[in-house]
């Protein structure tokens, strides 16, 4: 005989999928505990002994200064539940620290992307497409492969840079790949690809700061050469 789900085990899932659709930042506080909870308690919704959790403890703030036997002794939570909810908040914790105290590279010039590829893929002998993922004072965010073997149309498309570079928050990108040849000259693949992905670049707001061609014999700045 077919069964109806209860609505608890129907809701988590439900917000399982909209995180990973929409991302943790259009989800509430309650929400975010609920899920941290996983499960609820008895005649009561994770997220309503979520929503309770952060009223008795005066919301995220307070629940950070908050010990673990407090937690644990919380209707609906116990030891496996307030540990996880102390790690998340640790972790959240120690990302916020990190974040403000370290020092980012900076990659502002031309120059400053030659030094950077040409140790990294000059030498290869074979193509590999990097993005370095700008923050808006230059600052490196993030350094991605995003295609190994060569720089084709149908191998790398604007929306393979882009992912990335969107998902890390960046303002600006340089593209770069090498030329095993050793000759760093942009070939006319190299100047469609950039021109698509100049445009698409314009679509999403983020900034084509340049397309950059290393290799064992020099570099080249297709911005330089007019290339878009």
């Amino acid at each position: 005989m077919l069964t109806t789900a209860p609505p608890l085990a129907r809701s988590r899932p439900d917000l399982r999928e909209r995180l990973l659709v929409h991302g943790p930042e259009c989800f509430s506080d309650i929400e975010l505990v609920a899920l941290l909870l996983g499960t609820g308690a008895e005649g009561e919704s994770a997220v309503a002994v979520a929503a309770r959790l952060l009223d008795e403890s005066g919301g995220v703030s307070g629940l950070a200064r908050l010990g673990g036997h407090w937690l644990s002794a919380r209707r609906g939570l116990g030891p496996a539940k307030a540990v996880r909810l102390l790690s998340a908040l640790e972790l959240g914790r120690r990302a916020s620290e990190r974040a403000l105290s370290a020092r980012r590279e900076l990659i502002a010039s031309f120059d400053a992307v030659v030094e950077w590829a040409t140790p990294r893929i000059a030498a290869l002998e074979h193509e590999e497409v990097w993005v370095l993922a700008l923050d808006g004072q230059n600052g490196l965010l993030a350094a991605i492969r995003v295609a190994k073997g060569g720089l084709h149309g149908c191998a790398l498309t604007p929306r393979d840079v882009l992912r990335p570079a969107v998902r890390d928050g960046a303002s600006g990108i340089v593209l770069l790949h090498n030329h095993p040849s050793g000759d760093p000259t942009p070939s006319p693949e190299d100047s469609r690809m950039t021109a698509a992905l100049a445009v698409a670049c314009e679509v999403v707001g983020v900034e084509l700061l340049d397309h950059v061609v290393v290799a064992r014999n020099g570099a080249s700045s297709l911005r330089s050469l007019g290339g878009f």
